[in-house]
């Protein structure tokens, strides 16, 4: 079975053609025994984007959904719907329509090749210069802390294999960052260009606050950051050394530098150096206990439908 799963933040006017056309691509490949898992982020549109996912679910019967009782964010929406999903072959898509199923017959001749993982990748993003500079930082950031290969362009438009999904769903911490569940759980990774289109009905619901919360979860999957800090600490505690060394010869030189003020140059900086190194080292072991016990939900079901036997209102 196939689980497409759409994190859902005010689509009410979008998300019954991203699910008819969706349905419509899939029979056309053959592909007929799916399901959409659709996911409420507590939209904040009056209950329009609840009220018409309830719609569609009385419409058709392989559509099934989970209302969130708050906004958890996309990514932790988007493990809410793995969980809630029964299939075999894992498809997240967005539901705006930028990701149009058309598209889907490229990424499933990939992934038919033997891939746990085919993105996506789009060769031109109908975004604003913002948004595009901030992929790029984001993407710099992946590459250095989380190992992410180079040539590897992600986006919201996968699919996945059932062992893939399994992986991502164990993890329990409520700062969720799906490339760096993905990147843990495989390596056998690829990408498909596919188009980008423009935005149908409205606008980004990431705000720079978003972008920037988003991006600090990196470091819920990788300690190099804190590495960083401490090899900074190094670098500099070693050039408070050479700076010490080369004023030690100026004075020799030069013996009317006024005293006092090389001594304590050295002793700012080779403190600043020793501390930095020990904050480093400590926040190893911090940052590894934090990844560890962090138990903070990653979000609240209030209600599912479709979902025969399920309770509803379940903290996860």
């Amino acid at each position: 079975m196939y689980s497409i799963v759409i994190p859902c933040y005010k689509s009410a006017e979008t998300i019954e053609t991203v699910v008819s056309e969706t349905a419509k691509e899939m029979n056309h490949m053959g592909r007929t025994d799916y399901e959409f898992v659709l996911v409420n982020d507590c939209s904040p549109d009056g209950g329009a984007t609840i009220k018409k996912l309830i719609e569609i679910t009385q419409k058709w019967k392989y559509v099934k959904v989970v209302d969130l009782a708050k906004n958890s964010g996309q990514h932790n929406a988007m493990l809410a719907g793995l969980r809630a999903a029964s299939g075999d072959v894992f498809i997240s898509m967005d539901d705006d329509m930028q990701t149009r199923p058309s598209e889907l017959h490229k990424m499933f001749t990939a992934f038919d090749e033997g891939y746990d993982v085919v993105y996506g990748a789009y060769p031109e993003k109908k975004e604003s210069l913002f948004r595009r500079f901030g992929s790029w930082v984001n993407k710099m950031c992946t590459v250095m802390f989380l190992g992410r290969p180079k040539e590897l362009r992600t986006s919201s438009f996968w699919i996945i294999r059932k062992y893939v999904r399994d992986s991502m769903i164990a993890y329990e911490g409520s700062h969720s960052y799906l490339l760096g569940l993905i990147l843990r759980s495989t390596s056998n990774i690829t990408q498909v260009e596919v188009e980008h289109f423009e935005r149908e009905v409205g606008t980004s619901g990431y705000t720079f606050r978003a972008l920037l919360r988003l991006w600090s979860n990196i470091i819920g999957f990788t300690v190099k950051p804190l590495r960083l800090a401490m090899q900074t600490g190094m670098f500099i505690s070693a050039c408070s050394v050479i700076f010490a060394v080369g004023i030690f010869i100026r004075k020799l030189v030069h013996p009317s530098v006024d005293p006092g003020w090389s001594s304590m140059m050295v002793a700012i900086f080779f403190s600043l150096g020793v501390e930095l190194f020990f904050l480093g080292m400590i926040g190893e072991y911090i940052g590894r206990t934090y990844m560890s016990i962090n138990k903070e939900p990653q979000y609240v079901v209030r209600a599912k439908y479709n979902f025969e036997g399920e309770k509803t209102g379940q903290a996860i």
